[in-house]
């Protein structure tokens, strides 16, 4: 195979509106200098103002993007973003599972900006059965959180419980967003060696949408790019600031970023001589 960019797999749903989902994960993953490929499971019909429709992909045809890209264009990270339904997230745990196709993020979208609801109900337990123990790392906020863990959040120190719960279904870290909490917004860093606070200053903006699909996106870039975790989730949380600070002020409702801000500058290549990224649970266990 012939030598190239990184490749870094978005597993999620379209957006119609450009502001989130696979088309938010595409250009993210090209801020971040990762070439990126796609499996769509869903398209939305959707705005800045909501979602007025959504159409699950059949499953074969999911089935079959999964073996193309396996079969040619194999990345070297992968995230899961919005999949809609419980056969969905079957299906594509069963592919991720067998296809070892290096780290797993997991961004657990459950609800729209707008207030839409993107996943059944019934698949909050399938998720955690079936995707979470591939995932390397979960990226949920507040409300994504307590479906996952069974637990209020009400504090920062309910939201590391959270984090510590959703730690014991698998991954190796989740970081537990901040954006919902009251005042500045502190990303929580829970693994089993502890607890890193990543604070951070609440931009008062309505063009926030997609900000969840593009953390997740921008942490699996730098993993496929060889950063370490730590690294490609600091790298991130820089990333979607800026690019919140720098969006472009589109539409009448929560508008979309900036993904390719210029104040950001991207494309670094991983500090240290020969230092890798993270590696899959599959790879590890081989």
């Amino acid at each position: 195979m012939a030598a190239g960019p990184a490749i870094a797999c978005t597993v999620a749903t379209s957006d119609s509106g450009g502001g989130a989902g696979i088309q938010a994960d595409l250009k993210s993953f090209a801020a971040a200098g990762a070439y990126g490929v796609s499996v769509l499971v869903a398209l939305t019909a959707q705005n800045t103002v909501g979602v007025t429709a959504v159409h699950g992909l059949p499953l074969d045809f999911v089935r079959a993007e999964f073996a193309a890209l396996d079969s040619d264009l194999r990345p070297q990270a992968v995230k899961t973003g919005m999949l809609f339904t419980a056969a969905h997230i079957e299906l594509v745990a069963d592919r991720l599972g067998e296809l070892s196709w290096g780290p797993l993020v997991v961004d657990p979208v459950m609800v729209a900006k707008s207030g839409d609801r993107l996943l059944e109900e019934a698949a909050v337990d399938t998720m955690r059965r079936l995707l979470l123990p591939l995932a390397h790392l979960v990226t949920p906020n507040w409300p994504e959180a307590e479906a996952l863990a069974g637990l209020a959040i009400d504090s920062e120190a309910a939201a590391i419980a959270a984090g510590r719960a959703i730690l014991e279904l698998g991954p190796e870290f989740v970081v537990v967003k901040g954006g919902h909490a009251p005042g500045d917004p502190v990303d929580l860093v829970v693994h089993r060696g502890g607890v890193e606070r990543l604070p951070g200053t609440r931009i008062a903006s309505r063009h926030t949408h997609g900000t969840g699909c593009t953390f997740s996106a921008a942490i699996t870039a730098h993993l496929a790019l060889g950063f370490t975790t730590e690294m490609a989730i600091a790298r991130a949380k820089e990333y979607v600031t800026a690019a919140i600070r720098q969006a472009p002020g589109l539409g009448s409702g929560h508008g979309p970023l900036e993904h390719f801000p210029p104040e950001w500058t991207g494309q670094k290549p991983p500090p240290g001589s020969g230092e890798g990224g993270a590696t899959s649970r599959r790879s590890r266990s081989n």
